[in-house]
């Protein structure tokens, strides 16, 4: 049976997304595969296909529990039963019975920090595992602007699983990052499947505001306007929640806040209500995105600036999956990025934190990392699970005045790194060019054909995709009319 087959019989399609094809072949022929393709473009079905030729299991490690719920239930709409998503969703009686089971399970979806677990990691090395799939692949890298220390240890447990085929998919990432991802992941002979990072449906749109309240005031101005459905993106909680309420309050739309505030429940039916256009918008942190699988969103709109060029394509590749334009608008008050500096030295543990913490282990027995200790110093749980990172890899002969010299090493890069990328997203923000090339460019591509409409350096109009939204609710009561009339007749006939 050929791939055009499967495509059609397993899963209703006619044709491929550009780069599935090559992904999919070049894992059957045995090769490592590292792919870049765009939000998007359908990466899931990379390992979802090949599971019906490949006679092993397929482990998948996603870095959401959102985004594992979403895939798991997307295979299941597809017939397919044999998948499960170990995380810690699961009650102790459930993970128990699925690890009894689990040679039943075709899919295995798993987050990085489940893969900690010895008696995981046991049950994982009784499987014959075929592919290896990492997805979300650039939070591997410390380069990449989402990187979690979960998943620098991932080479090392593929390693402990028999350093099966491996698949690392991403839709953003420098050359430097993917070349870190191959070398964390300890890979040889990878074929690279690297699509265009560009999609040319989605307009770029960036407008000058003075300040806060001119802000939200544009917010309710261009949500009651375009087409929905949509997200807005805020750096705070607090301002997602407070412009979600401004909106359903003054009845612009329906819309919910979402954040990593709210509990796992929470955050699975806001989603699951937006998917199924039970919500016109969501108004989300950063913590929202991943795990969205829907077609038809037509804006995105980030309140604040985002940290990185790549977290904003990430963001707004979330618009126009089915292909039709959507728009990407960004606010930007002068001053904006003093907010992305401040979230970024929140990030990692501070000198003044490290320092403490040496100073309490040397009053105790001189080595250990004692879990009181996390609340006891301030540490949220990225700055801890670095620190463990740290003195989990450390070795006996390592004196502490060194292991403490590592850390603040990687803190200062990481701040650098991470400084670096908030003042290219400045300048990408005030440059006098098509926004399009600019972000071409920060990944290497040139533009081999001019997008129409572009953005707004280009002539882009938002009234355009006002019109969208007018046209839409023509057709909406139209259609509402003709059902109504078609009613009448069957009532009467």
């Amino acid at each position: 049976m050929d791939l055009e087959t499967i495509l059609k019989t397993e899963f209703g399609y006619s044709t491929f997304k550009p780069g599935q094809k090559e992904v999919i072949t070049s894992i059957l022929s045995g090769q490592h595969t590292l792919a870049m393709l765009p939000t998007g473009t359908g990466k899931t079905l990379c390992y979802h296909l090949p599971g019906y030729v490949l006679t092993g299991h397929i482990l998948i490690i996603s870095p959401l529990l959102s985004l594992m719920l979403d895939q798991v239930e997307q295979f299941k709409r597809f017939g397919e039963k044999r998948v499960v998503a170990l995380n810690s969703f699961l009650s102790i009686d459930e993970k128990n019975r699925v690890l009894h089971h689990i040679n039943e399970y075709k899919y295995i979806f798993i987050s990085p920090e489940m893969l900690t677990i010895p008696y995981i990691i046991h049950k994982l090395q009784k499987l014959a595992i075929d592919l290896f799939v990492v997805d979300e692949a650039h939070c591997i890298s410390q380069w990449g602007y989402d990187f979690r220390p979960d998943y620098s240890k991932l080479g090392v447990i593929r390693r402990q699983l028999g350093s099966p085929l491996t698949l690392a998919l991403t839709a953003t990432a420098t050359d430097k990052v993917r070349e870190d991802i191959i070398q964390s992941l300890d890979l040889k002979q990878v074929s690279k499947v690297i699509s265009s990072i560009d999609r040319p449906n989605i307009g770029l749109y960036l407008e000058e505001v003075t300040g806060y309240q001119e802000k939200e005031q544009r917010i309710l101005e261009l949500v009651s306007k375009l087409p929905k459905p949509g997200i807005i993106y805020f750096s705070s909680k607090k301002t997602a929640e407070s412009m979600a309420t401004l909106l359903t309050d003054q009845r612009i739309c329906e819309a919910s806040p979402y954040h990593s505030g709210l509990d796992q429940n929470t955050r699975v039916l806001i989603q699951q209500q937006f998917i199924h256009d039970q919500l016109d918008v969501i108004c989300a942190t950063s913590a929202f995105g991943m795990g969205v699988n829907k077609e038809n969103i037509r804006f995105i709109i980030h309140f604040h600036m985002p940290m990185t060029l790549e977290s904003y394509l990430q963001e707004i590749g979330r618009a126009g999956r089915d292909g039709k334009p959507s728009i990407a608008i960004l606010l930007y008050t002068p001053g904006d990025e003093q907010i992305p500096l401040q979230l970024v030295e929140g990030e990692l543990p501070s000198p003044q934190q490290i320092d403490w913490l040496f100073r309490e282990i040397s009053k105790v027995d001189g080595s250990e990392l004692h879990a009181h200790l996390k609340e006891l110093g301030g540490f949220t749980e990225v700055q801890w699970r670095i620190m463990e990172g740290f003195f989990n890899e450390s070795s006996l002969e390592e004196s502490n005045d060194r292991l403490k010299e590592k850390i603040l090493k990687f803190v200062y890069e990481r701040l650098a790194v991470k400084k670096d990328q908030i003042f290219y997203m400045k300048n990408w923000i005030l440059a006098k060019r098509c926004r399009r090339e600019l972000i071409l460019e920060f990944f290497d591509e040139i533009v081999e054909e001019k997008v129409t409409p572009c953005c707004d350096y280009c002539g882009l109009e938002l009234m355009d995709y006002q019109a969208m939204n007018h046209n839409m609710k023509e057709r909406k009561v139209a259609e509402t009319w003709k059902e109504y009339l078609a009613k009448l007749l069957i009532n009467s006939g």
